[in-house]
């Protein structure tokens, strides 16, 4: 689904929180301090955003490859989304914030699932900003999963499906959500690590060597000011 800009800014941001460990590192505290951390800016973001007008923002959570950490980091992690999704529906219908999650949810806690669940009810009438927590995701799997939805439909079915890039989309995890416009990385890291391969196309990408747990509103303001003045093509000749 193709997305855009209204007025420069964008529609859907996908955000890679990178930095949350060196942050804490460098201060000389566990990595899980960088994680709580790393959370308080999300929601510091996720309000800008929706005082911006975007419409989707998508967070990069957990990966599918972080599973390869310490089972100590990743039952912080898990115990951090599932207090964070009870905790903050204040914060969520204060801001209008509806919450959706992407990625193999049979691959997470049953715990877990039942949060994201939760969240998604109970936020389902807000319509300011949509939130896509990205949660045991990859952007490899999501398009293998995809296929594996499309191929289960037609042998259910007996026929055979017309695939479009629109139809395509339409087998996503979240069918509604439109291509990126700008794709966030802090950090230092000039990769996209397997996030949103199908939506970050024709995304505009912006890296900074700030860590996440650093990284201001006033930082994100001048990324999307920054985006604005970008010339986005598409493909086609400059005017």
């Amino acid at each position: 689904m193709k997305s855009g800009s209204n007025n420069g800014i964008p529609v859907h941001a996908g955000i890679i929180m990178d930095g949350n460990g060196r942050w804490a590192r460098q201060r000389n505290l566990p990595r899980t301090m960088g994680h709580r951390e790393g959370l308080e800016t999300a929601k510091k973001i996720v309000s800008a955003a929706s005082d911006l007008g975007i419409r989707y923002v998508t967070l990069y959570t957990f990966s599918t490859e972080n599973w390869k950490r310490t089972q100590e980091e990743i039952g912080f992690l898990m115990g951090l989304i599932k207090n964070h999704l009870r905790a903050e529906f204040e914060f969520y219908k204060k801001k209008r914030v509806r919450i959706l999650h992407s990625g193999d949810m049979s691959g997470l806690p049953q715990d877990i699932r039942n949060e994201l669940d939760m969240a998604v009810r109970d936020t389902e009438q807000f319509d300011r900003l949509t939130v896509i927590l990205a949660i045991n995701y990859g952007g490899r799997n999501e398009i293998i999963r995809a296929v594996k939805k499309i191929i289960a439909s037609e042998n259910t079915s007996g026929m055979d499906t017309d695939v479009t890039e629109d139809t395509f989309s339409s087998w996503m995890d979240v069918p509604e959500l439109p291509d990126m416009d700008i794709l966030i990385r802090t950090g230092g890291e000039k990769r996209i690590s397997n996030f949103l391969l199908w939506h970050a196309a024709y995304a505009e990408l912006f890296f900074t060597d700030t860590l996440w747990p650093d990284y201001s509103e006033k930082d994100f303001l001048q990324t999307i000011a920054d985006f604005s003045a970008r010339d986005r093509r598409f493909g086609g000749l400059h005017e």
